[in-house]
C-alpha cells in the first residue's frame, strides 16, 4: 500500500469515525429526551448516499465534504410544525434537556478517547526506555548535571516509563516555564534528583524538537560500525559496500562506533567521502557520495545501509512495554484524557496571549499527514492518534464560540439567568461573529499546514 493511499484512507477513517462518535452523542441523548431527529449527516454538501430508518424515518446521509457532520432535529423556528409534533421540537424542550443534548457530542469524544487509552494501557504501549545520551555543551541538560547513561525515572514526581512519557511530561511543563525535577538512575545504579531549567525555551521551540533544544537526546548504544543490509540502489551499494563490512575510518579519521560513522555520513550530503573498511581480514578503500536527504537546510547525508545484528540486539534491550491491569488502567486513562484537555486549553490561552506560537495550530493537511504516519506504524500508534484527536475535537467544540457547541451553551446559560431565550437578533449577530472566528482559525491552520509542507 503506497504512502499517499495510506494517508488518504487513514484521514478518512479518522475524520469519519470521530465525527460519527461526536454526532451520535447528540443523536443518542436527543432520542432519550424525546426530540425528533430528522437527519444524521456525516459530511456536508451534496448527499452521496442516504437511507431513512426508524419510527421517525430519520435520514442517515453521507455527504461529499467529509470534514464534519451534523444532527438536524425538529425545530419550530425553521418552519411550520404540526402542533402534535411540536412537543418533540428541540426548541420546545426545557433548557436542561437542550444543554444535555449539546454537551453529549463533546462528551462522546472524551468517552471515546478514554476507551481508546484504556485499551492501549491494557494491551501495552511499546516504547524506548528513557536512557539519556551525553548532553551537548552549554545545554540546559548539561547545566542540570545529566550525563550519558542516566535513566529518567520520573518527571515532576510523575513516573516516566518510556521516552513518550518523558516528552509528554516535559512538554506540559515547558508551556508553563520554570524548572522541573527529574529523578534519575545513573549508569552505575545510584539515584539522584536534578533540576532542569526550561526557561530557555522560546515559543518557537515548542513547535520543533524541544527535547533536543534542552539537550535531552536518547542514548545510542556504542556498537561496532559493522554493516548489515545494504539497500539495493542506494549510495552505499554504488560505492561497493557489502553486508559484513566493518568501517574503520571516514576521510582518514578513525571511527570506533556506529554513531561516529553515521554522524560523519550525515554531515556530508552530496559530498564525496573516503571509506576504509575491513572485509574478510583485508583493509579495503572505497569512495562514496552520500545522498542528500530531507527538505530542510542543511540536508542530511545517507548511504542507505543498515547496522548489523549487534546494533539490533542493543536496541532491543532498550525497548520497553508499559502495560496495566484492567482496573489499574481506568484511572490512568481518565487522567490522560483530563491531562490532554487541560493542556489543550492552556495552549489555546497562551496562543491568544502570544506566549505560544500560532504555528502550533494544525489543520486538515497536518492531521492527514499524522494519520498516515501513525497508521503505517501499526494499530497501537493509530489508536493513540485517534484518542488525541478525539480529545482535541471535544475541546474545540466546547469553546464559547457561536456555531460551536460551546456557543450554544453560552446562550443557554444566558437564558437561565434572564429567564427567557436570547433574541433572534442576538443569535444572528453571534452567527456572524462565530463564522468570522472559525474562518480566521481555519486560515491560520491551513497557512501552517502549507508552510510545513513548503519548509519541511
Amino acid at each position: 500500500m503506497s504512502g499517499a493511499f495510506t494517508t488518504v484512507i487513514a484521514f478518512i477513517v479518522t475524520v469519519g469515525l470521530l465525527v460519527v462518535v461526536h454526532e451520535y452523542g447528540h443523536y443518542f441523548v436527543a432520542r432519550l429526551a424525546g426530540v425528533k431527529v430528522l437527519r444524521f449527516s456525516v459530511g456536508f454538501g451534496r448527499v452521496l448516499w442516504s437511507r431513512r430508518t426508524g419510527p421517525d424515518r430519520t435520514e442517515w446521509a453521507l455527504c461529499a465534504v467529509p470534514l464534519g457532520g451534523y444532527v438536524k432535529m425538529l425545530d419550530t423556528r425553521e418552519g411550520d410544525v404540526l402542533e402534535p409534533e411540536a412537543v418533540r421540537a428541540f426548541d420546545r424542550q426545557p433548557v436542561g434537556k437542550r444543554i444535555a443534548i449539546v454537551l453529549a457530542g463533546p462528551a462522546a469524544n472524551f468517552l471515546a478517547a478514554f476507551v481508546l487509552y484504556w485499551a492501549l494501557f491494557v494491551t501495552g504501549l511499546p516504547g524506548m526506555k528513557p536512557v539519556l545520551a551525553e548532553p551537548p555543551a552549554g545545554s540546559a541538560a548539561q547545566a542540570a548535571g545529566l550525563s550519558d547513561g542516566d535513566v529518567v525515572l520520573s518527571v515532576g514526581g510523575n513516573a516516566a516509563g518510556s521516552w513518550t512519557d518523558v516528552r509528554w511530561l516535559l512538554l506540559k511543563q515547558s508551556v508553563r516555564g520554570g524548572t522541573i525535577a527529574l529523578e534519575l538512575e545513573g549508569a552505575t545504579g545510584g539515584r539522584a534528583t536534578r533540576s532542569l531549567d526550561l526557561s530557555r525555551l522560546t515559543p518557537e521551540d515548542l513547535d520543533k524538537d524541544f527535547l533536543a533544544t534542552l539537550g535531552m537526546k536518547p542514548h545510542v548504544p556504542r556498537v561496532s560500525p559493522t554493516l548489515g543490509r545494504v539497500q539495493p540502489g542506494g549510495a552505499g551499494e554504488r560505492a561497493g559496500l557489502l553486508a559484513g563490512d566493518r568501517v574503520i575510518a571516514v576521510d582518514g579519521i578513525p571511527v570506533a562506533s556506529w554513531s561516529e560513522f553515521t554522524a560523519r555520513v550525515r554531515a556530508s550530503p552530496g559530498k564525496p567521502i573516503a571509506l576504509d573498511v575491513e572485509r574478510g581480514g583485508q583493509r579495503v578503500g572505497l569512495r562514496a557520495v552520500p545522498e542528500a536527504a530531507g527538505t530542510t537546510t542543511p540536508r542530511t547525508g545517507l548511504l542507505r545501509v543498515e547496522p548489523g545484528a549487534q546494533m539490533k540486539e542493543a536496541f532491543e534491550k532498550m525497548q520497553t512495554t508499559v502495560r496495566l491491569g484492567l482496573l489499574e488502567a481506568i484511572p490512568r486513562a481518565a487522567h490522560r484524557v483530563w491531562d490532554l484537555s487541560v493542556f489543550s486549553l492552556e495552549m489555546l490561552a497562551k496562543m491568544v496571549t502570544g506566549q505560544v506560537s500560532w504555528k502550533n495550530l494544525s489543520g486538515p493537511i497536518t492531521i492527514a499527514d499524522y494519520a498516515g504516519q501513525t497508521a503505517s506504524m501499526g494499530w497501537v500508534s493509530f489508536a493513540g492518534f485517534l484518542a488525541l484527536v478525539s480529545v482535541s475535537l471535544g475541546i474545540l467544540n466546547l469553546l464559547p464560540v457561536p456555531l460551536l457547541d460551546g456557543g450554544h451553551l453560552v446562550y443557554y446559560s444566558v437564558e437561565i439567568v434572564k429567564g427567557s431565550p436570547v433574541s433572534e437578533r442576538t443569535l444572528e449577530i453571534g452567527q456572524r461573529v462565530g463564522l468570522a472566528i472559525l474562518a480566521g482559525l481555519t486560515f491560520f491552520a491551513l497557512y501552517n499546514d502549507i508552510n510545513r509542507l513548503l519548509t519541511g
